[in-house]
């Protein structure tokens, strides 16, 4: 099988010939110190933003000598809203929100076009142009068909505190006003539909629906304000997506319990990371692994780290005797390889993948 006819699987809850390797994102000093196994021709080790395009472009083909000499089943794109400089940590989107860039090359929206429900009626709209989805057609160009190809877009409860520069904010308005809280994400959910159909356009497999719903202890709402604020528009978007022709899986770290029968009749294939830390994944598998598709789980806050690849592997052997029997399991981090993370520990991560990881699964 090919890593795309892999992935396409287990994300509709079969069983391939292996379990597939893949992983929501890379930050770009985990690209450098991984590319450093396989090539001498690399870019300096800073944010994407402080980058020249020569150095940007070196960094994508980068990964893309990572993806394809450690054979991995999939790659995650992610989207460019035009940003412009604001100061040396800040910078403008195309919906006018402002991002802090940390040295990790993260950005989080720290101001936004509305900070009362009387603004939105002032909101320009942001469309997405083909520019937008740059990293995308460089994915499907490099890496041929062989790849599954996810696409990551913020999610409806995301692009809503987005808008507003603070998840707080969000909060406080579904308590105080819940027809603002509706509206904001009836405008950004347009916006994902629109999304969605672009992708599948360019050539996208799967959407990756990020933002987090939960910490560590439960979620960041009730189920029932879950139920209200946010699931008619997830599943609005999960409907579209397959309408289009395109599985789609919710990430969110945290303890998702609370509302994990909402994902489910949300429409989603896939959940990801099950975060280890909060939910077991053999119990997930056991209550959901008929509905949905389970991805992550290798712990990316202590194991790869300050594990040894030892203990990486048989993380990995463990989690896949749980998870994969019957196919429906996708491995990777429990969120994304960092820069903590030890680039030796994620190739043990991949060598115990393939190692463990044949159909049919026989780890004792």
């Amino acid at each position: 099988m090919t890593g795309r006819e892999r992935m396409l699987t287990a994300l509709r809850r079969g069983e391939p010939d292996r379990v597939p390797v893949w992983e929501m994102a890379f930050n770009e000093e985990s690209i450098i110190k991984l590319g450093a196994f396989f090539t001498d021709d690399l870019p300096p080790v800073k944010s994407a933003q402080k980058m020249s395009m020569e150095e940007k472009v070196k960094l994508l083909n980068t990964l893309f000598t990572v993806a394809r000499e450690l054979e991995l089943d999939g790659l995650t794109s992610i989207t460019l809203l035009g940003t412009e400089a604001v100061d040396e940590e800040h910078v403008r989107d195309g919906w006018g929100r402002i991002l802090r860039i940390s040295e990790e090359g993260e950005a989080t929206a720290v101001g936004g076009p509305v900070s009362e429900p009387s603004d939105l009626r002032a909101v320009k709209p942001y469309h997405p142009q083909q520019t937008d989805f740059l990293m995308l057609l460089a994915s499907k160009g490099n890496l041929g068909e062989d790849y599954a190809q996810v696409l990551v877009q913020p999610g409806p409860f995301r692009e809503s505190w987005s808008l507003l520069g603070s998840m707080e904010k969000l909060l406080y308005y579904y308590v105080r006003n819940p027809g603002f809280v509706k509206d904001l994400a009836r405008l950004v959910t347009d916006y994902i539909l629109e999304v969605v159909d672009m992708a599948a356009d360019l050539g996208a497999d799967v959407i990756a629906l990020d933002g987090d719903l939960a910490f560590s202890q439960s979620t960041l709402m009730s189920p029932a304000q879950y139920e209200e604020f946010v699931f008619p528009f997830h599943r609005e978007i999960t409907e579209h997506a397959h309408r289009r022709g395109m599985l789609i899986i919710k990430h969110s770290d945290g303890n998702m319990w609370p509302i994990m029968d909402g994902l489910v009749d949300a429409g989603f294939d896939g959940f990801h990371p099950v975060q280890p830390q909060c939910m077991d994944i053999g119990e997930v598998k056991a209550r959901y692994g008929d509905r949905l598709c389970i991805l992550g789980n290798i712990d990316c806050t202590y194991l790869l780290p300050f594990g040894s690849p030892e203990e990486v592997e048989e993380t990995v052997k463990e989690t896949i005797r749980v998870a994969a029997p019957g196919g429906g399991y996708v491995i990777s981090s429990s969120n994304s390889i960092h820069p903590g993370c030890k680039p030796e520990n994620y190739l043990a991560l991949v060598r115990a993948a393939r190692k463990y990881g044949v159909y049919p699964i026989s780890v004792d």
